[in-house]
């Protein structure tokens, strides 16, 4: 049964431009103040007014929270160092809400970073003990099933999932490049997006091979950023005169792994459908609304299959018609939904710690209507999904007010 808590506001918002690893001469902390104050300018009020920092970074030294927010101020306030792989934005986001929710603080500054290397993402699997690796049971999974190629680890695992689902249901290269050059589309219109070019499919398809039939125009890429969120309390808005430029979390939940992410022996199980399919249907029955009341969307698409997988996770479409509903313009400006109007991590980057408040940037100016040339008509409800193997899921609803 779901708890009830007060409400929670997300009353300002700030993001860097996403960078190419090494293009800008910045610090960790250059950015994370860059965005932090952003957010806080956003919402009219100064560092003091901060009563508790969550602060999500995954591949910076531990107490790198506390290096990045004293650029903004040495205000003696709390701050966590959070890191659950990639869903640590939006878990940095969820500290904030529950502290704010529960009574705890009626302010509270969701920031998160990252500054990465170029070249992919390790995982565990080449040069390292994989069995050390905090991921090591789903690959595992995968490796029992489809052996360990030399590609990528996590292109690997994913495309495996793709391999599966266009074996299971007759999803097309086509329509896994289709998610690819619509999100590529979008972030033409997002002057923070590390890419803003656009491809056609047919380009997509030509591209590159990291794992078949994964092309590389159809990979997020490493990328430098930082994102952050001021959460408030119902009456930290209301004595602030904040309300009208308030968005609410009208619902939030995070998931981890169970049974069900590795029993099937599948990779789509094990990439995290199941979590995902979880926590919205825990975010549906606490808020009330449902899928088909949500106008826009922000998905993980790490992998254009996961784009796809998120879509049947979430109740846009039946398992295994999610080809078929990015084929037929369901997900784009003048279909039924807009998913990834910002480019998504595809296109928009991908700095580990800030992906999950970058995407609840994004909705918030989708739903003040501050979206600009990529504005999703008369949006009034958004939802944001950010996953992380090893694993967690965390699923957020945000509304108008």
């Amino acid at each position: 049964m779901a708890k009830s808590h007060a409400k929670s506001y997300v009353v300002g918002v700030g993001m860097t431009r996403f960078e190419k690893p090494g293009a800008r001469d910045w610090s960790y902390g250059d950015m994370a103040v860059e965005a932090g104050s952003q957010a806080l300018a956003d919402a009219g009020i100064s560092y003091a007014d901060v009563e508790q920092v969550p602060v999500g970074h995954c591949l910076q030294p531990s107490t790198a929270g506390q290096r990045a927010v004293y650029g903004l101020g040495l205000t003696g306030v709390p701050v966590y160092n959070v890191n659950n792989n990639c869903a640590t934005g939006a878990t940095a986001l969820m500290m904030a809400r529950q502290l704010v929710a529960g009574g705890i603080s009626d302010c509270v500054l969701a920031l998160g970073f990252e500054q990465m290397r170029k070249g992919a993402l390790g995982g565990g699997a080449s040069g390292g003990d994989l069995a050390a690796s905090p991921v090591a049971r789903h690959y595992g999974v995968m490796a029992a099933g489809h052996g360990f190629a030399a590609s990528p680890p996590a292109a690997q695992i994913f495309g495996n999932a793709a391999r599966e689902h266009m074996d299971r249901h007759g999803t097309t290269e086509a329509q896994l490049a289709a998610v690819a050059a619509k999100n590529h589309r979008h972030s033409a219109l997002n002057p923070r997006a590390q890419f803003q070019d656009v491809y056609s499919i047919a380009e997509i398809l030509a591209d590159k091979t990291i794992h078949a039939p994964l092309t590389r125009l159809q990979c997020s890429p490493t990328s430098d950023g930082a994102a952050a969120a001021v959460v408030v309390s119902e009456r930290f808005a209301a004595e602030r005169g904040l309300r009208a430029r308030a968005v609410e979390i009208a619902a939030q939940t995070m998931t981890t792994d169970t049974g069900a992410s590795f029993d099937s022996g599948s990779c789509v199980d094990v990439v995290g459908r199941p979590m995902s399919r979880a926590a919205a249907l825990a975010v549906y029955e606490s808020s009330g609304l449902g899928i088909e009341d949500v106008d826009v969307l922000e998905l993980h698409d790490c992998f254009s299959i996961n784009e796809l997988l998120t879509y049947e996770a979430l109740g846009m479409c039946p398992d295994g018609a999610s080809g078929k509903l990015v084929e037929s313009g369901a997900t784009t400006y003048g279909g039924r939904w807009v998913v990834n109007p910002s480019g998504g991590l595809i296109s928009k980057g991908h700095p580990l710690g800030a992906t999950g408040l970058a995407q609840t940037a994004e909705l918030v100016w989708q739903l003040r209507g501050e979206a600009g040339p990529r504005q999703v008509p008369g949006a009034g409800v958004g939802l944001a999904h950010n996953i992380g193997l090893g694993g967690a899921a965390v699923v957020t609803l945000f509304r108008k007010t």
